[in-house]
């Protein structure tokens, strides 16, 4: 185990974080492995809620058409009572606009989501390793150093970067002896259980209230027979482990004996825990997903900040392999931390809302779905920076539908799709500046976009129904510099070379 090869970045853990991470990184041509101490991928139904904006993550890091074809639009919930179903719309059916290209959040059970990135990752030539863990981590100057034991024995892996996305227990966190700061309520525990069910119509989420917040709720999983089960315990009651004691529970509750399980595919026992972790990394080594913040399960809220999580380190990471000051790494925790934050006290009043049983806690819009998230007043987006009508520097690039030269409908989204940064110039001062603009041979590539208003601008794309001026909020020649994962770098309307000369340095080499 002496000396061996030195990778650029291990990552601990192949759930949908640690995964999206990997693709990210091995996508930019980088030295990949990837490890997971369960013998197999996760096989439950767990996080199913895939919100707006990492459907547009996904879509960038090629996986979206897997999980669109794993998954429906969510149905409408029944509160019941007796006999009685009373219709209730959680999630306000929209339709894409060219801005918002996927509005609504998408139902999946999470090992169709894991499945469709781990068959990216293999697409990408990099295999998950299951059924190693991680026992040891040491940091040197310009690497780590870990062991990992499997059936195989104890390996020794070397990496310039090790990201730990190993879920609430994290070894990696606690090998770094990172604090995590929060709770967890024993006392509230509930049940949850993937099974085939005959005699439950499949069009509905099934909610059954109950006193002090104790609840039933069946949701039917897209293209199968299996709902996922909520079943919310007392805080004395031991939780049923057997079918028939299952389905026992499900009776006394629901009192409706026309329902049976005929298969249990997956249990678990939830304790709602809402935990931070004091710091995002040190040294060289970073924590994304549960291994840095966990939630409730209101809101679908945790899956989508880890996954995001990933895809903001994942351009950092590579730029800094690069060349770029690694000084870009501490803005990863700087602009993800907030957001986790705020993101747990949401999913925290949703879930004491259930409890309470506030319908609008079952409510569902623009918070949860992620699409206004904006790292506005970071270190990569001061408050003193140029805005447009609508946008920050900070804030997600919206989507637009725009005209070729040679009349073909593309959209933004497909220019900005892969690795790169994209410069997109709209009017003709900010055209000629964008073409002397000098951009480092090393790290992430330029795409260079000129947009004008109409084919007669000569630009190589135009606005002609304003899609792009309307999102964009734009009144003249701007200059935008659009990051990797999608967000807004910097704003020119003036001064365009030298402005954007200026933020460039703190994220390219």
């Amino acid at each position: 185990m002496n000396n061996p090869p030195v990778i650029d970045v291990l990552v601990i853990g192949a759930g949908p974080s640690g995964s999206a991470l990997a693709i990210d990184l091995v996508r930019r041509g980088l030295d990949v492995r990837i490890v997971d101490r369960s013998p197999h991928a996760f096989r439950g139904s767990r996080a199913k809620g895939v919100q707006p904006r990492s459907l547009e993550v996904l879509e960038d890091l090629g996986v979206l058409p897997d999980v669109l074809a794993g998954g429906s639009t969510y149905p409408k919930l029944a509160l019941r009572a007796g006999p009685l179903a009373v219709p209730w719309r959680m999630f306000p059916h929209k339709e894409a606009t060219p801005d918002v290209p996927y509005p609504n959040t998408w139902l999946i059970p999470q090992f169709r989501t894991d499945r469709a990135l781990h068959a990216r990752l293999g697409e990408l030539g990099c295999e998950i390793e299951f059924g190693r863990e991680l026992t040891e981590l040491t940091q040197h100057e310009d690497t780590v150093v870990t062991k990992v034991s499997g059936t195989d024995g104890t390996q020794e892996i070397a990496a310039r970067y090790v990201v730990g996305a190993d879920g609430g227990s994290s070894a990696v966190r606690k090998q770094l002896g990172v604090g995590f700061v929060g709770t967890t309520d024993e006392s509230d525990r509930m049940l949850v259980v993937d099974a085939s069910v005959t005699g439950l119509a499949r069009d509905r989420w099934h909610m059954w209230p109950g006193r002090g917040g104790r609840f039933i709720g069946a949701c039917p999983l897209p293209d199968s027979d299996m709902f996922q089960w909520m079943i919310r315990l007392t805080p004395d009651e031991e939780a049923p482990s057997q079918k028939d004691d299952i389905l026992r529970r499900i009776h006394a509750h629901t009192h409706n004996r026309r329902i049976q399980l005929h298969d249990i595919r997956w249990t678990s026992v939830f304790r709602p825990n809402i935990r931070l972790a004091e710091s995002y990394g040190r040294g060289r080594v970073f924590l994304a997903g549960d291994a840095a913040h966990v939630h409730t399960p209101a809101g679908a809220q945790g899956l989508n900040t880890g996954i995001q999580d990933g895809y903001n380190l994942g351009w950092k990471l590579g730029q800094v392999l690069a060349g770029a000051d690694a000084a870009l790494l501490d803005t990863y925790e700087a602009e993800r931390q907030p957001i986790a934050a705020g993101v747990l006290g949401l999913s925290t009043d949703k879930w004491g809302g259930i409890a309470r049983l506030d319908p609008t806690s079952m409510k569902r819009g623009r918070d949860e779905q992620q699409l206004t998230l904006t790292y506005y007043g970071g270190p990569l987006a001061p408050a003193d920076g140029t805005r447009t009508g609508t946008l920050r520097a900070g804030d997600r690039a919206p989507d637009a539908r725009l005209l070729g030269a040679d009349g073909t409908a593309t959209r933004l989204f497909d220019v900005l799709r892969g690795p790169h940064f994209t410069a997109l110039a709209y009017g003709p001062d900010a055209a000629r500046d964008l073409e002397q603009l000098a951009w480092p041979a090393a790290g992430a590539q330029l795409k260079r976009l000129t947009v004008g208003a109409s084919a007669a601008d000569g630009r190589p794309f135009s606005d002609p129904r304003g899609t792009l001026r309307r999102a964009y909020g734009l009144t003249g020649d701007t200059l935008l510099l659009i990051r990797p994962d999608g967000y807004i770098g910097h704003i020119a309307t003036s001064d365009f070379l030298t402005s954007t000369r200026t933020a460039m340095r703190a994220m390219t080499p």
